[in-house]
């Protein structure tokens, strides 16, 4: 139950703050001077403070409220207070809400609009608590992945991100396949290279193979080597990236590119660490950690017949999911920043930024930033330099989906007050929408 202490001299008022709050499932605490409420805000635990303004008989001038909230602010500064007083001085009231009172109310005070602000405020001062306490679980799980393991530089600040970089920590030591799944242009080798830099083979080479970029015919001879005369054009032996990779780490993108016959021979080499080049009767060798990657969807491909079933759960011992750009925007401004070379963003280009889909994911973020730097004049970025469509947004006629009320919590934070605004929703029909579409309310 939310708790707001009232400090007031005057015990009928207190006493009926106390009544009207209870009607409505509001607990109150009572002090009668700024002494007694100070020292109750030290020992409890209160979500809003109602003060009056003079506490001195026959006193009206403001001064010892002015300085009760001030002492108030300066203990709690996220503490919503509420001034409330018999004698309304326009000019005090106006500077104590530039200094950050919640509101100013003179008495008589009318219930309905009391109520409705107390609960607003105290709506938002549990919704902005909870909202600082996760924002602190994540610096704190961001420093310890930072310090305990090396991420190669990455940028991130999405919890989205976070979890993928934390199971693949978890997983670099173990040496087991990883298979990483996810759209084009997310960071899928980011992600290998941080699980080659963790592991047991961290000294050993990282190679990688992109299987979507070689004709079928060259990518066996590309992953097992070949001998001279092996094919046409093949003059001299060469080595494969499995011999390359050797007491290290094989980095197979587009894994579902592998056509047939490699995808068998990658099985036997996954089982037991033998091939042979094409063109050799001699079998060789090697000890590789193999991590692929791939955008297709690999069980679709099994039931099409492209695709080896024995060799998909070969392959996924472990599987990595990297979601789009747009389902982690606290990534989205690092990595823009971290893409400019001593420019600056334009509050108008941030908010662009964050409202882009990202269909082509950080490829397509880093292209943006690099042609704004370019084109920008001056070292600010604004939103036209960015050459991005104008998000469109949603009318009243017209309600969000799942997806943009998803999008428009994390952007906000989870503070639905912000979201509902971005959304052109008030806070009540939002929250209808959430639970139609069954979005849990942020914790």
């Amino acid at each position: 139950m939310p708790t707001v202490l009232i400090i007031d001299d005057n015990a009928a008022v207190a006493i009926a703050l106390d009544v009207l709050f209870s009607l409505h499932d509001i607990a109150a605490l009572r002090a009668a001077s700024p002494e007694e409420g100070l020292d109750i805000l030290g020992r409890e635990h209160v979500d809003l403070v109602i003060q009056d303004m003079n506490f001195t008989a026959d006193t009206t001038s403001g001064e010892e409220g002015v300085a009760l909230f001030r002492e108030i602010r300066r203990r709690h500064p996220d503490l919503p207070v509420i001034l409330l007083t018999a004698w309304t001085h326009l000019d005090a009231a106006v500077e104590l809400i530039k200094a950050g009172a919640a509101d100013y109310l003179s008495k008589p005070w009318n219930d309905e609009r009391l109520l409705t602000t107390v609960t607003n405020l105290i709506e938002l001062g549990q919704a902005n608590r909870a909202l600082n306490q996760r924002l602190q679980r994540e610096r704190k799980a961001k420093r310890e992945l930072e310090q305990n393991f090396d991420l190669r530089g990455l940028v991130w600040q999405d919890p989205a991100t976070e979890r993928v970089l934390t199971l693949a920590c978890q997983v670099a030591r173990a040496d087991v396949p990883v298979l990483i799944t996810g759209p084009n242009g997310t960071g899928k080798e980011r992600i290998a290279e941080i699980i080659q830099a963790n592991s047991q083979v961290a000294d050993g080479p990282f190679v990688v193979l992109n299987c979507g970029a070689l004709p079928s015919e060259l990518i066996e001879a590309e992953l097992f080597g070949a001998d001279a005369g092996a094919y046409t054009g093949a003059s001299k032996a060469r080595e494969g990236k499995f011999e390359a990779a050797d007491g290290g780490t094989l980095f197979l993108d587009e894994i579902g590119n592998l056509p047939l016959a490699g995808q068998m021979k990658l099985l036997r080499v996954l089982e037991t660490g033998r091939f042979e080049r094409l063109g050799s009767n001699r079998e060789r060798q090697v000890k590789v950690r193999v991590i692929s990657a791939t955008n297709a969807d690999l069980g679709a491909m099994i039931r099409a017949g492209t695709f080896r079933e024995d060799l998909f759960y070969r392959l996924n011992v472990i599987e990595l999911r990297l979601p789009p750009l747009a389902a982690r925007p606290g990534d989205i401004l690092p990595l823009a920043l971290s893409f400019l070379r001593g420019k600056t963003l334009h509050p108008s280009a941030e908010s662009a930024l964050q409202a882009h889909t990202w269909p082509g994911n950080v490829r397509e973020l880093k292209n943006v930033m690099a042609r704004a730097s370019l084109l920008a004049q001056g070292d600010v970025i604004k939103a036209a330099d960015l050459g991005l469509p104008v998000a469109v947004a949603s009318t009243p006629d017209t309600e969000p989906d799942r997806d943009a009320i998803v999008q428009a919590l994390a952007r906000a934070g989870g503070v639905v007050a912000q979201a509902s605004n971005e959304l052109g929703l008030s806070r009540q029909a939002l929250y209808r929408r959430m639970e139609r579409l069954g979005i849990a309310r942020p914790a």
